[in-house]
């Protein structure tokens, strides 16, 4: 095939996708996988609310512009237009840094992927099977381009969640409508006109790396109401002479990317953060939580070791040892997060609380960092990490992890219903868990973000029969 054009019997990629997407029947998905898509959900609302008040959430809240038939933002009373809602929640979802995460994309899909799904089901008539159906699709196709795009290098400068989660949510959002084949086609074509995001923030301090979900989620409604009202965007989007691989990737794009040809679906390979910080972070603070236990207290401690792959020492703020202007910067740092969890014996959001604690300042100073062949060529199947703490008497303490340890399904429910009890009571809280545990079976998947609102009327907590 010439570069973008397709020749007589060929069919473009982001018809491939679209052909793949339509043909997915919801009802004979794995009972693992929709289990697996579950949890992914409920941990996006336990970011979402708990996240609810921090400053870049109420920013992203305040913009959106209130409507009377629209979509539920989550944890308040608000509705609002789809795009603007979707914008809101994804950032909502992403205000902890402990979102899911596909390591090998390095993209968080979900939390863009259910904000346009919460947002579809509240203007069309979705069931259950249909909406996690569709979200098995969009992290299946964002992994899956993300796999064949994303490099390091890439990566350093731009986000990936922004360049290939549109393109994803679009074509899960599309399918979910049940479109047409053309115009889910052109929706996923019309989305990768909208990757972007950049990764300067990690160096300058800035903050504008929770909003990029939210614009990833609002392009993606955009990208398929454009596309359900006639808009044709071309075809060779993903392969052209100056489609996505040629302008992010500057090499020519697979000869074909075809969903669910592995063993196993993408959304399997997502782990779910135990820890609200970078991913990079959460196996080598892992290991040291594992070392505080042969450790007396932080002062005894004199130097600290950390190897980890490549990949990892090339991300935009994973090395920084500051000064950290905000808890973001903090969140990014592999010294900081080591050195919170030396410093506090734990590894939870306090740790990230006081940025200018002087034992944890300390203990980064004494940090070294080196990247290891080994664990370089696991990932990102594995992402290892090794920690050697030597301590004042010349003793050491060296743990290492091959993997991180991914929060477990108990983990994730526990912590939904703490944030969740926070902002809609412990018996609507219950009552989201159930209706997402029984998802596939609702004839109206509208009722989960219903119950989402902070003050919602028993009308529209009520299934639809």
């Amino acid at each position: 095939m010439t570069v973008g054009s397709i020749g007589p019997g060929e069919v473009s990629m982001a018809r491939a996708f679209a052909r793949d997407a339509l043909a997915v029947d919801a009802g004979r998905l794995d009972q693992d996988v929709v289990e697996k898509a579950k949890i992914c959900l409920l941990d996006f609302l336990s970011c979402a609310f708990e996240a609810r008040n921090h400053p870049w959430s109420r920013q992203a809240i305040g913009i959106a512009r209130q409507v009377a038939n629209g979509a539920t933002i989550i944890g308040t009373g608000s509705l609002a237009a789809p795009g603007d809602a979707a914008f809101a929640n994804a950032t909502m979802g992403h205000g902890l840094v402990r979102e899911d995460m596909h390591a090998a994309s390095i993209c968080h899909h979900g939390v863009v992927i259910w904000p346009i799904l919460l947002a579809l089901s509240e203007r069309t008539l979705l069931s259950g099977a249909n909406f996690l159906g569709a979200a098995i699709i969009g992290y299946e196709a964002g992994a899956q381009i993300g796999r064949a795009l994303v490099t390091a290098d890439l990566a350093r400068l731009y986000r990936p969640t922004g360049l290939v989660a549109p393109l994803g949510a679009a074509l899960a959002g599309s399918c979910a409508l049940s479109l047409t084949e053309d115009a889910v086609t052109s929706a996923v074509a019309i989305a990768a006109n909208t990757s972007s995001g950049l990764n300067e923030w990690p160096r300058a301090g800035g903050s504008e790396m929770y909003f990029h979900p939210g614009f990833a989620a609002r392009n993606a409604i955009a990208a398929i109401e454009l596309a359900e009202a006639g808009a044709r965007a071309s075809e060779t989007i993903l392969e052209g002479e100056a489609g996505l691989f040629a302008a992010f990737r500057r090499q020519p794009a697979p000869a074909s990317i075809r969903l669910f040809a592995g063993a196993r679906p993408e959304i399997m390979a997502v782990y779910n953060k135990p820890a609200p910080a970078c991913n990079f972070a959460q196996t080598a603070a892992q290991a040291a939580l594992r070392a505080v236990r042969d450790i007396g207290t932080a002062d005894d401690i004199a130097t600290v070791s950390i190897r980890f792959p490549e990949a990892a020492a090339d991300y935009p703020g994973c090395d920084f040892k500051g000064p950290f202007r905000n808890a973001l910067q903090a969140k990014m740092s592999i010294p900081f997060s080591v050195a919170a969890v030396l410093a506090r014996g734990a590894l939870e959001e306090a740790n990230y609380a006081d940025i200018d604690d002087i034992r944890i300042l300390r203990l980064v100073e004494r940090t070294s960092l080196q990247s290891e062949p080994h664990l370089t060529a696991a990932f990102p199947a594995k992402q290892g990490a090794e920690i050697r703490v030597t301590l004042r008497d010349g003793n050491a303490v060296d743990q290492r992890l091959d993997n991180v340890i991914a929060a477990t399904p108990e983990e994730i429910r526990t912590r939904f219903r703490t944030a969740a009890t926070g902002v809609i009571g412990d018996k609507r809280a219950l009552l989201l868990e159930g209706l997402v545990d029984d998802c596939a079976s609702l004839p109206d998947s509208r009722v989960i973000a219903a119950c989402c609102r902070s003050e919602p009327s028993e009308r529209q907590l009520r299934p639809a029969s």
